[in-house]
């Protein structure tokens, strides 16, 4: 095996800072001061010190050991990134694998000290991990930030300009949206809340960055009180425009880095309301002692932020219709050029997806790194095609495409499995499993107080009679021109208690992968809407929103029920309808073809 001399180089130094401060071992989250999903450069430490680069996964270091745990979405991808590396893969999920803290317990002698860096760790995650440790005699240090240290050549922090939306465009004014968030607090006893997730300031104020990539958010803290708002960001962010609009909006401005100072100095005696899952453990440890703080599961504002108003509702329908299109261009071009033997690669197709989309009006950018999987790759779950692995495309076998567009008034998240030359029938099986999953979620009608887990059996019962399983979620929540993956309402296995109600707008993705063959997944977006009532109470039903024909050359239609087939003509009718009048009359012609009653 080849040494990877790099990232053996920085673990070395990490060691050799880990020493200095007697710490026996360290913990690496994803993470960054907002608990992102996918933080700006500047807190990309643990792919800086593993050369993994998957949006999940903890890095822990000791003294003559590494090890990173992630889930299933990274498996291939982990392996593939660490070797060389010297770094175990522990694989989250999978019987016998021991967790990072039995791990840790195994290796370290009594009374050990483990590090961690208190602003990229949850008090969540943090009040975790000492509990846990404490009680076999290990010491957990919180203030230690050694990356400061070692990671010489860091990234700047970001400092893209904000912007603001209209009302038109997101339905409610800040000021409004504030009140209704004070209004909250209030039903919690409290007077006083502190917001860290990037994508819940960027809700509740009104606006935008490019501080992260794919999420339009901007690097901030929010503090709410009875008679202030107050947005902690660095003022070179600022236009006088946008100046002006967070006055209009009467919003304070402060700096940034006086976060803490402030919460130290102004919150004494206040009653604070915060969501320890979305807070870091530094910012808790600044309250002063004298402060009543009350913790919730969920933030109310990203409850609030989940239920999107019909303003909202009908950007990401404006946002649909262009994907459509640029989608509708983009497989015309696929198959052309295949039938031409011109030569494409996975990522000459991410770039292709790209540029139509940029063609449409009101494009920001892609709302994540397209997944282009040819072949085996499909089976990698969260695959990124790289000059080394970037595959050939022939005329045969499955291509799995996961791609998605930030416009300015909605958010897009798409996947299709596409039937590219000769497949044999397993394939034609596995294919038809997956669209009857998505079928019946996409068909399901279900009582008030709903969960997602409670659904979640719709898109696997087929696979499970079969003895096939997948191992990521169905479904995840989709943010108004935010980011792509979204809480607090989820579709999974996992155990959520929150609620599906109208106007959440979720992603219907079941899968089934053949690890080292292919992958399959079709995932449409999908919105809550009221179905009826009466008196069993209120019933709701998806409405689909995604418009982009699904391949049925792979459906072995004999597995498929009538209603099953009426709906994807159904869809069909819809995609056609509504997508054939912004196409010229070739394109026409062809996405007639593909949405033909099957």
């Amino acid at each position: 095996m080849t040494i990877n001399s790099k990232i053996t180089e920085r673990i070395d130094a990490l060691r050799k800072a880990m020493e200095s401060k007697g710490i026996d071992a360290y913990i690496v989250p994803s993470s960054d001061p907002h608990i992102s999903e996918y933080p700006a450069d500047y807190w990309k430490t643990r792919s800086w010190i593993s050369g993994f680069t998957g949006s999940a996964g903890t890095i822990a270091v000791t003294k003559n050991k590494a090890g990173l745990w992630t889930d299933s979405r990274y498996f291939l991808q982990a392996i593939e990134e660490l070797e060389g590396s010297g770094i175990e893969l522990f694989k989250e999920g999978v019987s016998k694998t021991p967790s990072l803290e039995q791990w840790l317990t195994d290796e370290l002698p009594q009374e050990s000290t483990i590090g961690i860096d208190a602003q990229v760790f949850s008090c969540t995650e943090a009040d975790k991990l000492s509990a846990f440790f404490i009680k076999r005699n290990l010491r957990v240090e919180n203030n230690c930030p050694l990356f400061d240290q070692v990671w010489t050549d860091r990234p700047p922090l970001p400092e893209s300009k904000i912007f603001a939306l209209s009302d038109s465009t997101t339905g409610a004014c800040a000021k409004d949206k504030i009140e209704k968030v004070r209004n909250a607090m209030r039903h919690e006893g409290t007077d006083t809340t502190l917001i860290a997730a990037l994508d819940t300031i960027a809700w509740l104020y009104n606006i935008r960055g490019n501080d992260v990539a794919f999420n339009p958010v901007t690097v901030a803290y929010a503090l709410v009180n009875e008679t202030q708002s107050i947005l902690f960001i660095n003022k070179k962010k600022l236009t006088e425009e946008t100046s002006n609009y967070l006055s209009s909006q009467d919003i304070l401005v402060l700096d940034y880095h006086k976060v803490e100072e402030y919460l130290q100095n102004n919150l004494a005696e206040k009653k604070v309301l915060i969501a320890p899952a979305k807070i870091n453990l530094s910012l808790r440890n600044k309250l002063p002692k004298s402060c009543q703080v009350t913790e919730v599961a969920t933030h109310p504002a990203d409850l609030l932020k989940s239920i999107k108003n019909e303003t909202e509702i009908k950007g990401f329908r404006n946002a649909m219709k262009k994907d459509g299109v640029a989608l509708v261009r983009f497989l015309m071009w696929l198959e052309n050029s295949l039938e031409k033997n011109e030569a494409v690669s996975e990522i000459d197709i991410s770039h292709k997806l790209k540029e139509l989309r940029s063609k449409q009006a009101d494009f920001f950018g892609e709302s994540f790194g397209s997944i282009v999987g040819y072949g085996p790759h499909g089976a990698i779950v969260h695959y990124s095609a790289n000059e080394k692995s970037n595959a050939k495309i022939e005329k045969q076998g499955l291509l799995l495409i996961d791609s998605g567009g930030q416009y300015y008034d909605g958010t897009t998240d798409i996947t299709r499995t596409l039937v590219l030359g000769k497949i044999d029938d397993q394939m034609k099986i596995d294919y038809s499993l997956v669209l009857k999953g998505h079928i019946a979620l996409a068909m399901a009608q279900f009582p008030q107080g709903t969960k997602g887990v409670q659904l979640d059996i719709l898109a696997r019962q087929f696979m499970w009679i079969n003895g096939i399983n997948y191992l990521h979620g169905t479904g995840h929540g989709v943010g108004h021109f935010l980011n792509v993956h979204e809480g607090p309402q989820s579709i999974r296995m996992d155990l959520n208690p929150i609620a599906l109600e109208p106007g959440m707008v979720n992603s219907n993705e079941p899968a089934l992968y053949r690890d080292n063959k292919y992958g399959i997944r079709i995932e449409n977006l999908i919105v809550v809407r009221h179905a009826s009532s009466g008196d069993y109470g209120n019933f709701y039903r998806f409405e689909t929103l995604t418009l982009c024909p699904i391949d049925t050359k792979a459906i072995h239609k004999a597995l498929l029920t009538e209603d099953e087939i009426d709906w994807l003509n159904n869809y069909h009718k819809t995609v056609y309808a509504t997508l054939a009048p912004l196409l010229t009359e070739e394109e026409n012609k062809w996405l007639k073809n593909k949405t033909n009653e099957f």
